[in-house]
């Protein structure tokens, strides 16, 4: 059944974009993520352009992350202080994304720097990630517990407060830092960012992995709906049918993400995070890289 979009002005099949909200969805619960690096690459293969894709799928990153959060609420794993500092950060960064995506716009040169910031990001994260978890897997099959590192400038930095949830006495600046980075990359990337905050909530900041994922999901709501009301007010880029079948998807397949994630270890569900983040890459890189089979659609019709 295919649906017309206004704003991204090309038919889709609904069922396509409800599997695809439910795919990241699933991910939301099951990793504390958005989902955001998967589902705007996806939106790019259905033909979705990427002005729109980014905005609408920030906008559908919310709906995942509160059905997400309210799972994890229920287990009592979400550091709301925590992630009010955070969304802190987070919102001045998203302001200074959206300057920038307009400007990379009217240079024409959106396309190129969306794509090359998901090879350049995805890479770096999924390969440490994927290194660190392998390592952590190892130890605690010897037996032996997987240490968390304790980066000592965190420690050292003033304004500390405690974080009780999360079992901290740190400096809120570092967690202010992390959230205007992600901030960026959510209003330039189209991306919840929690392929970036759930590692640096865990190796920079030192909070227990069963804390991260929901305290990421909730920081995750504010910024990219202010992200999504930023792109609709400036760009014009949200297409609301594109993001009422990607939202029914996403909450649906939150839920069942969650319960999938409390069936796997700590260590496991950071490597299989890792394996998808890779693959998302290296998809992407292969794109930027091989020769399309039509470069110029006019010679084959002037052909014919």
């Amino acid at each position: 059944m295919n649906i017309y979009l206004p704003i991204a002005e090309i038919s889709v099949n609904a069922f396509t974009l409800l599997g695809l909200g439910g795919l990241v969805g699933i991910l939301s619960g099951m990793f504390g993520v958005g989902g955001g690096f998967l589902l705007t690459p996806l939106l790019f293969f259905i033909g979705v352009p990427p002005a729109v894709a980014v905005a609408t799928g920030a906008n559908q990153i919310v709906a995942s992350s509160v059905s997400g959060v309210l799972a994890h609420w229920r287990r009592r794993t979400v550091d709301l202080k925590m992630g009010i500092v955070l969304q802190l950060g987070g919102l001045i960064g998203a302001a200074c994304g959206i300057a920038v995506f307009n400007y990379l716009k009217s240079l024409g040169q959106v396309d190129l720097f969306v794509t090359l910031c998901y090879v350049v990001f995805l890479g770096i994260v999924g390969g440490l990630m994927f290194i660190e978890s392998v390592n952590a897997l190892r130890k605690s099959r010897r037996g032996a517990p997987p240490k968390r590192k304790q980066r000592g400038w965190v420690h050292k930095m003033p304004l500390k407060t405690r974080f009780r949830t999360s079992q901290l006495y740190i400096s809120v600046i570092p967690p202010i830092l992390v959230g205007f980075l992600v901030g960026i990359l959510t209003a330039i990337m189209g991306v919840g960012g929690g392929f970036i905050m759930v590692p640096a909530m865990i190796y920079v900041l030192g909070i227990p992995t069963k804390v991260v994922i929901g305290t990421s999901l909730f920081q995750i709501i504010t910024v990219t709906g202010a992200t999504t009301m930023m792109h609709a007010i400036t760009n014009q880029t949200v297409d609301i049918v594109l993001a009422f079948l990607l939202l029914v998807g996403g909450v649906i397949g939150a839920q069942f993400g969650t319960r999938l994630g409390s069936y796997l270890k700590s260590e496991q569900l950071r490597i299989l995070l890792a394996v998808i983040v890779l693959a998302v890459c290296g998809k992407l890189a292969l794109d930027l890289l091989l020769e399309p089979s039509e470069l110029f659609s006019i010679t084959n019709v002037a052909g014919g």
